[in-house]
C-alpha cells in the first residue's frame, strides 16, 4: 500500500520531537517493579535476602536514571541526584503506605488481613501509586508522576493528581469513580468512599496556578457520591458528608451535612433539601 508523502513527513516530525521520550510501558514496569520490591504480595519473585533487596533497589535506582536522563525536559536537574533523592525518601513512602493499608484494614470490616488489602483492594494500589508519583513530583520531574497515577487510573477508576497532599492514615473504600484534584490539601484520617469528587469550580486554564481544589481536614469521612469543589472550600476535622451531598462552600468542625430526597410533587417550590448539624 503506497502511504502519502505528507503523512509519512509528519509522522517523522512527530517522532524526531520526541527522542527518547520515555514510554507509558517503560514507566509501568518502573512502577510495578518497584512496587514488587516494597510489596512481595506484587513480586515476581520473592527476593531471598538483604543483598538482593540492595541489588534490586540500585537496580531500579539505574533505570530511574536511564529514564529521567533520555529527556532533559523532564527534570532541572541531574537524573542521578533525582534518582539519589528520590531513593532517600523511599522509606517515609514505604511507612506511609503501610499506615494506609492499616487504615483500609481498619475500615473495612470485609477485610479479613492487611494481606488481601494488598492484593486486592483497588485503594490500596491507587493510593501507593499516589505516594510514589508525588516522591517523584517533589523531585521536580515532570511527566512521570502524572503517568504512573494514571496507569493506576486505568486499572482502578481512581484518579489522584501527584500533586495533591494527603496526610496519613489515609482509606479509600470501595474506590471507582474517586477523583482529587491536584490542588487538593487531605489531613490525618480521611475515609473517603467510592464516586468522591474533590475537585475544582473552575477549570480556566489561567486558574492553572492558584489553589483550584479543596482542603479536607483530619478525620473526616466523606460518603458515596458527594462532590466538594472550590480552591477556598475548607471541610473542619471531625466531620461526616454525607452521600451524594454537593458542597462549594467551607464547613466548620464537626459537621454533619447530608442530603435528603423527597418525593416529587408538582406544586412544591423544592424536591430536596439539605440537612446541616454541627456537633461544635
Amino acid at each position: 500500500m503506497d502511504f502519502q508523502r505528507s503523512f509519512i513527513d509528519k509522522i517523522y516530525q512527530s517522532h524526531s520531537h520526541c527522542p527518547e521520550c520515555p514510554s507509558p510501558r517503560i514507566v509501568q514496569e518502573f512502577f510495578e517493579g518497584l512496587l514488587g520490591v516494597l510489596f512481595p504480595e506484587y513480586a515476581v519473585q520473592i527476593l531471598q535476602d538483604t543483598q538482593e533487596v540492595e541489588d534490586k533497589l540500585q537496580y531500579y535506582s539505574i533505570q530511574l536514571q536511564g529514564i529521567l536522563g533520555r529527556n532533559k525536559k523532564l527534570i532541572n536537574k541531574d537524573s542521578d541526584v533525582v534518582a539519589k533523592d528520590f531513593f532517600a525518601g523511599l522509606e517515609s513512602v514505604f511507612e506511609a503506605i503501610h499506615e494506609d493499608i492499616l487504615a483500609m484494614f481498619e475500615g473495612d470490616p470485609a477485610a479479613k488481613s492487611t494481606t488481601e488489602v494488598i492484593r486486592s483492594y483497588p485503594g490500596f494500589y491507587a493510593i501507593a501509586a499516589y505516594r510514589i508519583a508525588h516522591l517523584l513530583h517533589q523531585q521536580g520531574v515532570s511527566l512521570i508522576p502524572r503517568m504512573i497515577t494514571e496507569f493506576a487510573h486505568s486499572k482502578t477508576g481512581i484518579e489522584i493528581h501527584p500533586g495533591a497532599k494527603i496526610g496519613k492514615h489515609f482509606c479509600i473504600d470501595h474506590g471507582t469513580g474517586v477523583v482529587i484534584g491536584e490542588t487538593t490539601i487531605i489531613g490525618d484520617n480521611v475515609k473517603i468512599y467510592q464516586g468522591v469528587t474533590l475537585g475544582a469550580l473552575s477549570v480556566n486554564k489561567e486558574d492553572a496556578d492558584i489553589k483550584r481544589h479543596p482542603t479536607i481536614e483530619d478525620n473526616v469521612v466523606i460518603y458515596a457520591g458527594a462532590s466538594i469543589l472550590g480552591g477556598n472550600t475548607v471541610i473542619g476535622s471531625d466531620s461526616v458528608i454525607g452521600g451524594n451531598v454537593w458542597l462549594t462552600k467551607s464547613v466548620p468542625a464537626k459537621s454533619k451535612i447530608y442530603y435528603q430526597t423527597k418525593m416529587y410533587n408538582a406544586s412544591a417550590e423544592t424536591t430536596d433539601m439539605f440537612i446541616f448539624k454541627n456537633d461544635a
